[in-house]
């Protein structure tokens, strides 16, 4: 197929464009070259490249920037998809559209409960959310309307290469620091005792790959692990791959009310057969080595 990725430069959408090309596919990344927001520089790209499909990354996917900014995200993530469905509507409208959404769009629950599924009711709380639950929402108005709309709801995923906004790729700098001797043993967190539910970034891209099979039917999927994690096991674990003791320090601006979100996502595995298939520790090691050297300073010169 012809498949046009938006937010081609992000995190998944790096990992996401190899991935297509090995598959035979052949695809065209976009980024902060085209205005997300500008529906006709976005008429201009899909006329000119004719997708089969496309795969809508391109958001502004922190929660905090979220907070400090949410005139940004709105732009970016509910104009932007409202944008790309019209442009798709005009000038490729047999293409199928991947609207990747957030789990975020969910409310943690206080207490451990079962994994949440996609008839779980949307209570979407910072900008973020709140504009990716409402750019679904029009993904769904659109499929309603005839286009070939897949929304999907990504839990927590992470890999090497990830942005330290995150708390899997955060602990893991941190630690990775305290390693190399460049930091003192102090680690700063947040609530240690909430849990999430963590997939590699390439077990997503996985699942992306398949929805974009026509033979899949158009509906909401969660791409998750259906197993929680709690943060504090993330943190034990990343200090015993490094071999290194610190102590722990609460950071007031970090810290929320412990909660839980893990998703089911039994119907992704019996429409495409999707299986997780990285074990965490597996996951943890690759994100701290990645950071063991994405931080270290060039080698000394020998003389």
């Amino acid at each position: 197929m012809r498949v046009m990725v938006t937010g081609a430069s992000g995190f998944v959408g790096r990992r996401l464009l190899p991935r297509l090309a090995a598959a035979g596919h052949t695809a065209l990344g976009t980024d902060r070259e085209t205005d997300i927001a500008d529906r006709s520089a976005l008429e201009a790209a899909l006329a000119d490249f004719r997708p089969d499909a496309v795969v809508h990354l391109a958001a502004l996917s922190s929660v905090a920037h979220s907070m400090r900014a949410p005139e940004d995200c709105y732009r970016i993530n509910y104009l932007g998809t409202r944008a790309l469905l019209a442009s798709v509507a005009a000038t490729a409208p047999a293409a199928r559209v991947l609207l990747v959404g957030s789990a975020d769009a969910y409310t943690a629950t206080s207490t451990r409960s079962a994994p949440l599924d996609e008839s779980t009711p949307l209570f979407p709380r910072s900008p973020y959310a709140r504009t990716k639950a409402a750019a679904e929402l029009l993904g769904r108005i659109a499929a309603e309307a005839g286009l070939d709309v897949v929304c999907v709801r990504a839990f927590n995923h992470t890999g090497a290469g990830q942005s330290d906004q995150f708390v899997v790729s955060s602990f893991a700098r941190q630690v990775a620091a305290i390693r190399r001797g460049d930091a003192e043993p102090a680690l700063r967190v947040g609530n240690l005792d909430s849990v999430r539910d963590f997939l590699h970034v390439e077990e997503v891209v996985d699942a992306y790959l398949a929805l974009l099979d026509r033979r899949v039917p158009a509906d909401v999927y969660h791409v998750a692990g259906s197993v929680g994690i709690a943060i504090r096991e993330v943190l034990e674990t990343l200090l015993r791959i490094a071999g290194v003791e610190a102590r722990v320090e609460v950071d007031p601006a970090r810290f929320r009310p412990t909660d839980w979100l893990v998703g089911d996502a039994s119907r992704l595995r019996r429409a495409t057969g999707w299986q997780p298939r990285i074990p965490l520790e597996a996951l943890l090691r690759e994100v701290y080595a990645d950071w063991l050297v994405r931080d270290a300073g060039p080698a000394p010169e020998r003389s």
